[in-house]
């Protein structure tokens, strides 16, 4: 009875353990499936994101701005500070978009926004600030206008296109 007994908690064992390894086997296959859906998942993401920042650098250009805000009989100042708000509300609303495209991508968004305050600020330095929002709105307005072709929103915009076009 004893070697019987030995021999079936032996027979045991070994069909633990081949169980064990299918069980393990299976895992696996069951984690990689989940990791290449939650890949594919992630594209609609990372397009919807570079749609997203796409949007941004238009609603951030000085041109659309100053359509969207202007306010006639406003001081320089105070559209400055509308300005300066919305370029910065905007692009804080979008802050987490930078999850999903690449670091050149995020790194141009960012650019551009910095440009866009800064030229913003250095437009504002030349003039007083009781100045009419009009004058202040024309000045800019002038200085995007003599930029070349290749400002630096369209090129951000084309970075932002190539790679979304990758992706697709």
């Amino acid at each position: 009875m004893t070697i019987d007994l030995v021999t079936f908690s032996f027979a045991l064992s070994v069909l633990a353990v081949i169980l064990s390894a299918r069980a393990f086997q299976l895992n696996n296959q069951k984690t990689e499936a989940i990791a290449n859906g939650k890949q594919f998942e992630s594209t609609p993401l990372q397009l919807q994101a570079y749609e997203r920042l796409v949007l941004l650098t238009e609603r951030i250009a000085l041109s659309e701005l100053i359509n969207r805000l202007y306010q006639p009989g406003i001081s320089s100042l105070e559209m400055k500070q509308l300005l300066l708000d919305n370029i910065r509300q905007e692009f804080a609303y979008n802050t987490s978009q930078q999850l999903y495209v690449s670091q050149l991508a995020w790194d141009a968004v960012r650019n551009l926004k910095e440009q866009e305050i800064m030229l913003i600020n250095q437009v504002y330095s030349s003039l007083t600030p009781t100045e009419p929002a009009s004058v202040f709105t024309k000045k800019i307005l002038e200085l995007e206008m003599a930029q070349p072709e290749g400002s630096l929103r369209e090129l951000v915009t084309q970075t932002l296109n190539r790679e979304a076009k990758k992706i697709m």
